[in-house]
């Protein structure tokens, strides 16, 4: 069996996991998470129109700004610099 597809296994496992996780969190916590990502996103939107920089707005970007607020933004901005 190769590396590369034990490896795509538990990347899947855990993803079904996450995914299971989330599900069965309560439908308040779920729409405040989404509502957060939204905020996220538009923060993101902001700092892409007021600084000129061109940050992908995409899922991960937008839950990470939403999970983490402010500071979740600034890490989007300094991993975007730095890369």
């Amino acid at each position: 069996m190769e590396f590369s597809l034990i490896i795509a296994f538990f990347v899947g496992i855990i993803i079904l996991c996450i995914v299971t996780r989330i599900l069965s969190l309560p439908m308040r916590i779920l729409w405040k998470l989404i509502y957060n990502s939204i905020i996220g996103a538009i923060c993101l939107w902001l700092v892409n129109a007021v600084l000129g920089l061109s940050i992908a707005i995409n899922f991960f970007t937008a839950l990470l700004a939403g999970i983490l607020g402010i500071p979740g933004v600034l890490l989007i901005i300094v991993y975007y610099l730095i890369k």
